[in-house]
């Protein structure tokens, strides 16, 4: 008897699926709404091995997360970047009063929770019916549909085309898994995919989709100022979008009476950030700043960069 393309993945996905994620042997939809947003822009290995359990251990339900201070989201996000995403759950944790909605609908109302990250927990919390269109499934679907063109609303189509309505937790994980290990970005499994009898851009995966237009990261070049006083130092909670709400040192644009601690590289998504680091005594008074000493700033929410910032101070001291 002949499998549908759909049986095939599943029967793939009962010997090849990765089933003992946390997340998978859970039914907890907190928890799962927690991996969902970390697996945002992050590997599953990063948040396995670093995050997730110390994120839950901290706040062990969205009840005590909509409870606690933002500064304590962000500094238990420390190091996972995109900090949107974490300032996100905080807001949607209060949103709701801490009592996460049980369908994609109402999860769509929250911060931080688009269509298929809604579509994700409501189909693995509730099993309720319904597609994911994530960065792997996308790529299955552009290439198993033979599809050239990026457009998101003809994927959605799509999805639901290929979807196994009666299997969604078990389909949607499965799909996942296959992007993740078969039908990678550059070197497809081809012959070991369980949809390959019926997909149309084999001969050609790496057509599929067009490619995406390369642009040069920009470099920006940056002085920091590391102010000190009485052994502390100024720092800033910032208030721009780029990296709101975590602490860091004085930019500047001139440099004056300050004492050459290094140079730093930090690498973001749409930016390298090159800057020369100085340390100055001179009397500094800003009344957005704030003084700690070393000890102090263990407990702030620190950038990358400011982090490697400490770093160099720690070797003058």
């Amino acid at each position: 008897m002949k499998l549908t393309p759909q049986q095939s993945l599943l029967h793939w996905y009962k010997t090849h699926g990765r089933h003992d994620l946390p997340w998978r042997t859970t039914d907890n939809p907190y928890h799962i709404y927690i991996s969902e947003i970390m697996l945002q822009q992050t590997q599953v290995k990063t948040v396995l091995e670093r995050f997730y359990f110390p994120f839950l251990e901290r706040f062990p339900t969205l009840s005590e997360l909509a409870e606690s201070h933002q500064d304590d989201v962000l500094k238990m996000w420390e190091g996972l970047g995109y900090y949107t995403r974490a300032k996100n759950l905080h807001h949607a944790a209060r949103q709701c009063g801490g009592n996460l909605p049980n369908n994609a609908h109402e999860l769509m109302k929250l911060s931080g929770i688009g269509r298929s990250t809604a579509h994700a927990i409501a189909a693995f919390a509730y099993r309720e019916s319904l597609p994911i269109l994530d960065a792997n499934v996308k790529r299955i679907l552009h290439r198993y549909f033979a599809l050239l063109k990026r457009d998101e609303k003809k994927l959605w189509e799509y999805a639901y085309t290929l979807f196994d309505s009666k299997h969604p937790f078990e389909y949607n994980q499965a799909m996942m898994d296959l992007g993740a290990t078969v039908c990678l970005a550059r070197k497809p499994l081809c012959a070991v995919c369980p949809l390959e009898a019926t997909c149309q851009g084999k001969s050609e995966p790496l057509t599929y989709p067009e490619a995406k237009i390369k642009l040069q990261k920009p470099v920006r070049n940056r002085s920091i100022i590391i102010h000190k006083r009485d052994n502390r130092y100024a720092l800033t909670q910032r208030t721009e979008r780029f990296l709101h709400g975590l602490w860091g040192f004085f930019e500047a644009v001139e440099v004056a009476n300050a004492t050459p601690l290094g140079h730093i590289t930090q690498h973001y998504s749409h930016f390298t950030l090159e800057a020369d680091l100085y340390l100055s005594e001179e009397s500094f008074d800003n009344e957005r700043y704030e003084w700690f000493t070393l000890e102090e700033i263990k407990d702030l929410s620190l950038s990358c960069a400011d982090h490697k910032a400490v770093a160099l101070i720690k070797q003058t001291v």
